[in-house]
């Protein structure tokens, strides 16, 4: 239970800091706010300020900040409509910096709970001892490769690299056994073809470690903005690999299955402070991709409304609200399906995941426990 509270609190703040960007731009920019909510349906909890009505309610699954003139015409000089294309621009981006900041500040915080900045530099290579008499033997592929002790890793296959997150995001989803690297070694780049990833010992691609820095102010601000960067970036691989068929809808995941990874994040680790390093470092994903998802030009989402008034400013015309509205209607139609389908998805794999293991299934087990 206490796991669950953790998850939908975690994601309400997600949703309300994206909510609150939106709020507090608004306002900065004179527009009038009529309601301001945190989730979705029934009202649980409904407060009227001097203009705005703010309001939590019951599911913790998005949120609305409701602008005068936002999608129908106003007379009302703060209406947003009646605002330069600027000032609307920086509040359809605000929620999604917001979120993006927020991801920010929480790598700054696990960074620091870990005490430690971790690089891409090469600190060693794995290694095993001769039972019998004691001697080190290589366990790394990649040594023998050329990668040496110092080699600060640039690029793996073409793809940059800006942290720790990206080298094990390349060497997870790389399909090919042979890689080139691009490391510095004493202050030049050097170039390595057709090296190999694999510790023989453990049958993994982690066959070397890394250096780890003591923090400070500069290298735990720097460490945070490129992982920020990183994160960024993965997610839009992600989607485009999600388009190129790599992955398929099964792997999608809704409010609800996001709220119980959070869930399971928080039963990660024996220690507290270790707990709590695992909760803020996915919350710092999923607000990421929140904001970068935002982005994006489908009906509906900020990246769409974003185009419109980009639209709107070479054409030195408003499209009409009849149409762009429309437009948002019908994405906005297709996002819920999709989310009821991915949600029955995720409560149908929670389902499954909690069926006791058929008769054949423990024999077989059993079974192969016994040889």
């Amino acid at each position: 239970m206490t796991t669950i509270i953790i998850a939908l609190l975690v994601f309400g703040v997600i949703i309300a800091i994206h909510e609150f960007g939106h709020f507090a731009v608004a306002k900065l920019c004179g527009i009038k706010v009529n309601k301001f909510a945190i989730g979705m349906g029934p009202v649980i909890f409904k407060k009227q300020g001097k203009e705005t009505e703010y309001s939590l309610r019951l599911l913790p699954v998005g949120g609305f900040c409701a602008m005068e003139g936002e999608d129908a015409e106003s007379t009302d000089p703060r209406a947003f409509s009646r605002k330069s294309v600027p000032k609307r621009m920086a509040v359809v981006v605000a929620g999604a910096v917001m979120n993006i900041i927020l991801g920010f500040l929480l790598i700054c915080t696990t960074t620091l709970l870990y005490q430690d900045v971790v690089t891409l530099q090469i600190a060693g290579f794995t290694y095993t001892e001769d039972a019998q008499t004691g001697e080190k033997i290589s366990t790394s592929t990649s040594e023998s490769c050329g990668l040496q002790v110092g080699d600060t890793i640039l690029s793996i296959d073409g793809m940059r690299l800006l942290t720790d997150m990206d080298l094990s995001y390349k060497l997870q989803s790389t399909e090919t056994e042979e890689m080139t690297v691009v490391v510095k070694r004493n202050g030049e780049k050097v170039t390595l073809n057709n090296v190999r990833f694999y510790n023989t010992k453990t049958e993994g691609r982690l066959d070397f470690y890394v250096k780890a820095e003591k923090c400070n102010f500069l290298n735990v601000v720097r460490y945070s903005a490129l992982n920020t960067v990183s994160t960024a970036r993965l997610i839009w691989a992600s989607l485009i690999d999600l388009v190129t068929g790599k992955y398929g809808f099964h792997d999608l995941s809704g409010p609800v299955g996001i709220i119980g990874t959070i869930g399971e994040a928080a039963s990660v680790g024996e220690t507290i402070i270790e707990k709590l390093i695992s909760v803020l470092s996915l919350a710092s994903f999923i607000t990421i991709n929140v904001g970068m998802f935002n982005l994006l030009p489908i009906p509906a989402l900020d990246g769409a409304r974003l185009v419109f008034l980009l639209i709107e400013g070479i054409r030195r015309k408003p499209i009409n609200p009849e149409h762009e509205g429309l437009v948002h209607f019908i994405g906005l139609a297709v996002l819920l399906l999709i989310m009821v389908l991915v949600t029955f998805q995720d409560i149908m794999k929670i389902v499954k995941s909690n069926d006791p293991p058929d008769s054949s299934t423990v024999s077989a087990s059993d079974d192969a426990n016994t040889k």
